[in-house]
């Protein structure tokens, strides 16, 4: 019988220090513990609080994953930790944290990329991935859509944002509505009780001129402008600003332009399945309109949980679980964190 391997994954790229255990395709353990309530009150993540509570979270963090998967830390047949993008501090801190790992335990360590990681997370609800596929990746970081050959070696980007991440516009639009951080679960629950066409909010490069250069890119600035506007002359005239509905039509403007380009890219491409990942794949209303959109053209949609969506341990040891099957060469222990690496980089 083949011997799956047995990862542990550690994620710390921005506000949540998460361990996950794997074996093979199965999850043991995803132990998660987040900053977020401590940067709540800056309305947006504060890059050195973020590695100060990663620092006084490892380890705890690391003791219950290992108690939830029932294993010790000499069982585990390899390290992976996530080695960029992110903040540096906050990555400096993971990579810190698996190379010791790796070096007491003489486990092989594996540096992988936070988006080949969010893609890979599906094969532990989903089974293996198909190949090729599409990811549209969408985060607080990053907009980005990916055909997948192979999320070991094989990611090539087709489009990504150009100034704002779709993330990033949910938390500045709640900000302006008055909603908590981190934003996207706020709005979400305010658009269930809004009219999503009270307020024709406009869809960032999708006019003719925007797709000769731009056809599988995003940008959602201009839309965050002009939810800023429209709030700021509603305040002016003195009438209230029905908090609902700018949630609900800004939402269907996200979601009609990631939708609408994740599917032309597919379609582009031949490709018959679609895999949409990170903090931003949790929203109901994207999960609804992919799912919808996509049976009309025969493109099957493959959604994590939305727990495996956010940033976690469990995608980390998944991709790691991945490496060690496909015979991957490990990183080096003096592998780098970082912050800007590229998504084509898929193992440092």
């Amino acid at each position: 019988m083949k011997h799956e391997p047995l990862v542990l994954g550690i994620e710390t790229s921005c506000d949540e220090t998460g361990v996950g255990i794997v074996r093979g395709h199965t999850l043991l353990a995803d132990a998660v513990a987040s900053s977020v309530e401590e940067h709540a009150r800056f309305g947006g993540v504060v890059p050195e609080v973020a590695s100060r509570a990663h620092l006084e979270a490892m380890v705890p963090t690391i003791e219950r994953a290992c108690d939830t998967a029932g294993i010790a830390l000499r069982d585990v047949d390899a390290i992976a930790v996530t080695s960029g993008p992110g903040l540096a501090g906050a990555l400096l801190v993971g990579v810190a944290a698996a190379k010791a790992l790796a070096l007491g335990l003489g486990k092989p360590i594996y540096g992988v990329n936070h988006l080949a990681a969010h893609v890979a997370v599906d094969q532990l609800e989903h089974g293996p991935l198909p190949e090729p596929c599409l990811a549209l990746l969408v985060s607080g970081g990053h907009s980005s859509l990916l055909r997948i050959t192979d999320v070991t070696v094989g990611v090539d980007p087709m489009g990504a944002t150009i100034d704002d991440a779709a993330g990033e516009a949910f938390d500045k639009v709640a900000r302006l509505l008055g909603l908590p951080f981190p934003g996207g679960p706020h709005i979400d629950r305010a658009a269930r009780d809004g009219d999503s066409v009270a307020i024709d909010f406009p869809r960032g490069l999708s006019s003719r001129r925007d797709l000769e250069r731009h056809r599988f890119d995003f940008s959602f600035s201009g839309l965050k402008t002009a939810v800023a506007r429209w709030v700021e002359a509603r305040e002016r005239s003195g009438e209230p600003v029905p908090v609902n509905d700018v949630a609900a039509s800004f939402q269907e403007a996200v979601c009609d332009v990631l939708v609408r380009k994740a599917l032309d890219a597919a379609s582009s491409e031949g490709i018959e399945d679609l895999l949409i990942g990170g903090g931003v794949a949790a929203n109901s209303r994207l999960r609804a309109m992919a799912e919808e959109r996509a049976s009309r053209l025969g493109i099957r949609v493959r959604v994590p949980r939305p727990g495996l969506c956010t940033d976690n341990g469990a995608m980390v040891a998944a991709l790691g679980a991945e490496m060690v099957a496909r015979g991957r060469t490990p990183s080096a222990l003096d592998l780098p964190a970082d912050s800007s690496l590229p998504v084509t980089t898929v193992l440092v």
